[in-house]
């Protein structure tokens, strides 16, 4: 199996299939994932976490990847993420990016970025346009 059917693999178990015991599976276990908080990397334990309070709020996901470029035991893919609202069942589409290493047919380290402010627009967790709005210099307000 190559690197980039390893990662379709691992986007289908975990995020498709909702199969969360493949993360301890395809992650060495020493491996962190970073880049989604820019504070800390997360544990397999945490991805899980991460991993189930997504999909609480989507469904039927599917994740394609529009481009991948392999060097050595790294590959890049940029993902293409479609999904249903969990609550409304409206189709969204997010796209993100993910960095991984390989070692040994097991996920080493990887760094993963989405579309997260696109993702709560679409959900309606942000008002519509809020990115926009930030660009004027305005802020968003909560009651």
């Amino acid at each position: 199996m190559t690197n980039k059917d390893m990662l379709q693999f691992w986007f289908d178990e975990v995020w498709t299939k909702r199969n969360y015991d493949a993360i301890e599976q395809m992650f060495k276990p020493d491996a962190e994932a970073n880049g989604l908080f820019p504070a800390f990397g997360l544990s397999t334990a945490d991805y899980r976490d991460l991993a189930l309070a997504i999909r609480h709020l989507i469904s039927d996901l599917q994740v394609i990847f529009s481009h991948a470029l392999e060097q050595d035991d790294w590959l890049a893919v940029r993902t293409v993420i479609k999904a249903n609202r969990a609550d409304t069942l409206e189709p969204i589409e997010v796209t993100g990016q993910v960095f991984v290493r390989f070692e040994e047919n097991r996920i080493a380290e990887i760094y993963s970025h989405l579309d997260f402010f696109s993702l709560f627009e679409k959900l309606g967790q942000l008002p519509r346009d809020a990115l926009a709005i930030c660009l004027t210099g305005e802020g968003l307000q909560w009651k």
